[in-house]
């Protein structure tokens, strides 16, 4: 489990996140919602070990990760950034090879290669393993760099914005893809996302920031209330329940 403690980020005078402490239940999908400028990123690099925290601390399952060496926290933490890129002229699973690399250093093993073969079957890449990522559209790169991530082999997964710039059908098939490491593999994937819907119909927990404080946090079904969202985005919201889902309408109310 991580949990953060009276966290606080500044830059020079300017606070980002302030005075943040909560837990992240494990095994499913904890979404974090904001308007622009929360402190959601900010918060998830943290605990990626890539902002250092101004004050307060953040522990794994009991151990502060910043006594960690990050080749260990490799081993147990995964993360794909926003807009991730490679320079490199690389075919898709090349791509995901780099998920092993905390493991074998660039020298596969067989282990390492089963683990890769096994990404591309659960993502469902077999038809573009041997393509080269430039040749690609933005939600088969995407697709690609979950794969990536996911033959990290880590219980913990922190994406920054996984959805961005995704056509409705690829952002599907990644919350489901994530859906389906959680139900099945019991691993724990922490996210940022802004299209509140499928944050609502996805997520078993939902942590709300806003000016880079705690606003809400809790389930899925006690933080997506109309009230709440007001008050968060500032807008006027119906929420829609039925034995589908849940449908956020902001739209011309």
């Amino acid at each position: 489990m991580i949990t953060v403690h009276n966290l606080h980020k500044t830059y020079g005078t300017k606070p980002v996140v302030t005075d943040i402490s909560l837990e992240f239940p494990t095994a499913g999908i904890t979404s974090l919602i904001g308007p622009n400028g929360a402190g959601k990123s900010t918060l998830l690099m943290m605990i990626a070990k890539l902002l250092e925290p101004s004050s307060g601390h953040i522990a794994l399952n009991g151990q502060k990760v910043n006594n960690i060496k990050t080749a260990e926290y490799a081993h147990r933490v995964a993360t794909l950034r926003q807009s991730p890129g490679f320079n490199l002229r690389l075919t898709v699973e090349e791509l995901i090879s780099f998920g092993r690399f905390p493991y074998s250093r660039g020298h596969l093993t067989q282990e390492d290669r089963d683990i890769i073969e096994e990404s591309i079957e659960f993502l469902e890449l077999e038809a573009i393993r041997n393509a080269y990522l430039d040749e690609l559209s933005g939600g088969q790169r995407q697709m690609a760099f979950l794969a990536m991530t996911v033959a990290q082999k880590t219980d913990i997964l922190l994406l920054d914005e996984p959805l961005n710039n995704l056509d409705m059908k690829h952002a599907v098939q990644i919350m489901q893809a994530l859906r389906r490491l959680c139900d099945e593999q019991g691993r724990t994937v922490l996210l940022v996302i802004h299209d509140i819907n499928f944050a609502a119909n996805y997520s078993d927990h939902i942590v709300a920031l806003k000016n880079g404080t705690l606003k809400f946090n809790g389930s899925s079904e006690q933080v997506i209330t109309e009230n709440n969202l007001k008050a968060l985005y500032d807008l006027d919201f119906e929420v829609i329940r039925n034995k589908r889902g849940c449908l956020c309408n902001y739209f011309n109310l």
